[in-house]
């Protein structure tokens, strides 16, 4: 049997709550998986291809780590070459990017800044130089910084946000629609503070609602093109955002709040991004698909 949670990220119970992973804190965004107490798990060793994405080329935003990782390393699994653009964390991209290569896929990995438009671009024109073809676009990377109150996020903060979450997507997904067919699919990473909302993370919450309106509304235009945009809305998972994004409070419990009681690792979101990504859905567009520990939603 797999285990969820490695032995020094299982839940303890104190007299006051329940404690679910170790006293951490990383004072840089973005956040770094290598040095995460403990390792995320990004793979499920049983889990067997079986060859749904076969020679198709995905780029996966964030694919460096957490669920952009587990992503990419579930695309490979099932037969497809990757593009992984990141912005600084070439030791996390590189562990992703070896292990592509030893599950018989390229991977091609592109440093840069994605709030910027010309590299989205660049993005895009590398990945069809190299491996002539884009057929899933999926853009997972984003950002967060709790704040207690409204009165605490900066006018700076809110830009960085907005400007690391939103507009990224809007460039990739301009950029890609020149290469983009009948059959191709786009996947947003959405979160399920977009539904729920969550007091200490307004401008992150905001910024994930942006893109839920950004999915439906693209579905709607592409259509009839034949190219499907749906997105995952995850729930609490255990990623180099957490101890990067909270005070060392919130991520010793983090996850424990949800009625499974504890937090996602990446490789549990990546069969719904498969899914989406394969003609498994075929009749899906403009979806939401909630992953989130068993909160019910409305949405």
């Amino acid at each position: 049997m797999y285990p969820i949670m490695p032995m020094v990220g299982q839940q303890t119970q104190t007299s006051e709550k329940i404690i679910a992973f170790p006293d951490q804190q990383q004072n840089q965004q973005p956040g770094i998986e290598s040095t995460m107490n403990p390792r995320p798990i990004y793979e499920n060793p049983e889990y067997k291809g079986s060859g749904k994405l076969l020679d198709k080329v995905a780029v996966v935003t964030g694919g460096d780590s957490g669920i952009g990782r587990a992503v990419a390393i579930a695309f490979a699994s099932e037969g497809a070459d990757l593009v992984i653009p990141y912005l600084s964390e070439t030791q996390d991209a590189m562990e992703t990017q070896s292990r592509i290569l030893q599950l018989g896929r390229k991977c091609l990995l592109l440093p840069g800044d994605l709030r910027e438009e010309a590299f989205c671009n660049t993005v895009i024109d590398q990945c069809v130089q190299s491996f002539g073809r884009l057929d899933i676009l999926v853009n997972n990377h984003g950002v967060l910084l709790s704040k207690k109150s409204i009165t605490e996020i900066t006018a700076e903060q809110l830009e960085w946000t907005f400007c690391s979450n939103v507009y990224p997507a809007f460039y990739l997904s301009k950029a890609a629609l020149a290469h983009l067919k009948t059959g191709s699919v786009i996947i947003n990473t959405v979160s399920v503070t977009a539904f729920k909302g969550n007091e200490e993370l307004l401008d992150y919450s905001a910024s994930k609602g942006a893109l839920v309106a950004f999915t439906r509304s693209l579905s709607l235009a592409l259509n009839g093109a034949g190219i499907r945009v749906n997105a995952v809305s995850p729930g609490p998972v255990w990623t180099p955002l957490i101890p990067a994004g909270f005070p060392v409070e919130n991520v010793k419990t983090f996850g424990t709040d949800t009625p499974i009681q504890r937090a996602a690792q990446p490789f549990e979101m990546a069969g719904a991004y498969v899914y989406l990504a394969s003609d498994d859905s075929g009749y899906m567009s403009g979806q939401i698909l909630h992953v989130n520990g068993g909160v019910i939603l409305g949405a």
